[in-house]
C-alpha cells in the first residue's frame, strides 16, 4: 500500500505558486486604483465607495462578458496582453453607451493548470486597459481545475460596473425618423466572429497563424490579436457637449442584433452600405470564405465598432468632433419609420 500523503499539488492544483500571483497583482493594480478604493485584491471581496456628490440620482450599470473563441488564436500565437485588453475595453464599451463611467473591473481567469507567464500576460493586459480607461481592477479570481480546460487553453471573463445620473441615462427613447446614424470605426475584428473566422482563415484557407499576409500588410496573428477598440473616454466626452440619443456597440450579432436593441417599437435603421472604409480583414474573410454579405454584416463589426444616433442638426458638428480626436467616423445611415428592424441601401 501507497503511504505517500498526497497534496493539492499532487493532484494539479498549486496553492503557493497561485499565492505568488496574486500578490502580484496586488502590485500592479495600484496603477489603477485612482479613486474610490476602500480595499481592494485580496480580501474576500473589493470595497468600493460610490462618489454619491458627483450624482444626484446614482444608477449603478453592471456587464459581464468574455473573450470568447479569440482565446484559441492568443494560445496558437503564444501572445496573451492583447485578450487581457479586450475584455476590459469590450465591457467599457457595453456600459458607456448606456451613458455610464466605468468605476470598476473583475476579472475570471481560469486554467488547468496555472501558467505564470501566461496569467501575467493576460493581467498586464487587463491592468493597462483599466488605466487607460480610468476604471480601477478591484479583485477577481483565479481558477486551477485540472480536467475541466485542455492543456496550454484558459478562459477570460470580466465584470465592470459603472455609475450614471439616472436622468442622463441612454436608452434610445428619444430617437425619431430623421435622426442620423455616425459609425465609428473599429480596429479590426475586435472579440467577435473567431468562430467562423478561424474556420474560413485556418481550416479553409489553410493559413498558418504567423502568415504574412500582402492585403493586411502584417500576419494572422498580428492582425486577429488586435485589441478590442475602447470608445469609452470619447463617448464620455461627446456626451458633456452634444445630445446623443442613443448608442449601440457593434459586436456580436453585428449591426443586424445590436442597433435595434436601441430603437424604440416604431422606428428602423436604414444603413448605407458603401458609406465607411471597410478594412482589409473583412475583404479577406468574405472572399476566402465566400461569406454572403449579410451574413458578414450579422457575423462582424465590418470596420464599424461604435454607432451613434443623434439630431440632424447636430451630426456633422459630433463627426467633426470625434476627428478632432483622430478616430475616424462615417455618417453611415438615419434613422427611418419600421419595426426595430435593420435596412441596407
Amino acid at each position: 500500500m501507497n503511504t505517500k500523503k498526497m497534496t493539492y499539488k499532487d493532484a494539479g492544483v498549486d496553492i503557493d505558486l497561485s499565492t505568488q500571483t496574486v500578490e502580484r497583482i496586488k502590485e500592479i493594480a495600484k496603477k489603477t486604483h485612482k479613486h474610490g478604493i476602500i480595499s481592494g485584491i485580496g480580501g474576500f471581496g473589493g470595497l468600493y465607495e460610490l462618489p454619491k456628490n458627483k450624482y444626484k440620482e446614482p444608477v449603478i450599470v453592471s456587464s459581464v462578458d468574455g473573450v470568447g473563441t479569440k482565446l484559441k488564436v492568443a494560445v496558437m500565437a503564444g501572445k496573451h496582453d492583447t485578450v487581457g485588453m479586450d475584455i476590459v475595453n469590450h465591457c467599457v464599451n457595453d456600459i458607456v453607451v448606456q451613458g455610464a463611467r466605468p468605476l470598476f473591473f473583475m476579472d475570471y481567469v481560469g486554467m488547468g493548470k496555472l501558467d505564470k507567464n501566461v496569467f501575467n500576460q493576460i493581467i498586464d493586459g487587463i491592468v493597462k486597459a483599466c488605466d487607460e480607461s480610468d476604471c480601477v481592477l478591484l479583485g477577481g479570481e483565479t481558477a486551477e481545475m485540472p480536467g475541466l480546460y485542455r492543456e496550454g487553453e484558459y478562459d477570460l471573463v470580466g465584470c465592470i460596473t459603472g455609475i450614471v445620473d439616472k436622468k442622463k441615462i441612454i436608452d434610445g427613447r428619444n430617437i425619431k425618423p430623421g435622426d442620423k446614424i455616425i459609425g465609428l470605426q473599429s480596429a479590426g475584428l475586435h472579440t467577435n466572429g473567431y468562430s467562423l473566422a478561424r474556420k474560413v482563415l485556418f481550416v479553409k484557407g489553410q493559413f498558418a497563424i504567423n502568415d504574412n499576409i500582402p492585403e493586411l500588410g502584417r500576419t494572422i496573428a498580428e492582425e486577429l490579436l488586435v485589441p478590442h477598440k475602447s470608445y469609452g473616454k470619447l463617448m464620455l466626452s461627446l456626451l458633456e457637449r452634444f445630445e446623443i440619443k442613443g448608442m449601440a456597440h457593434i459586436t456580436g450579432g453585428g449591426f443586424v442584433d445590436n442597433i435595434p436593441r436601441i430603437l424604440p417599437d416604431d422606428c428602423s435603421a436604414k444603413i448605407f452600405k458603401n458609406s465607411w472604409k471597410v478594412l482589409p480583414i473583412f475583404g479577406l474573410l468574405s472572399s476566402v470564405g465566400n461569406i454572403d454579405e449579410m451574413e458578414m454584416y450579422r457575423t462582424f463589426n465590418c470596420g464599424i465598432g461604435m454607432t451613434v444616433v443623434a439630431g440632424p442638426e447636430s451630426a456633422e458638428d459630433i463627426i467633426r468632433e470625434i476627428k478632432k480626436h483622430r478616430e475616424e467616423c462615417f455618417l453611415i445611415g438615419e434613422i427611418e419609420k419600421g419595426n426595430k428592424t435593420v435596412n441596407f441601401a
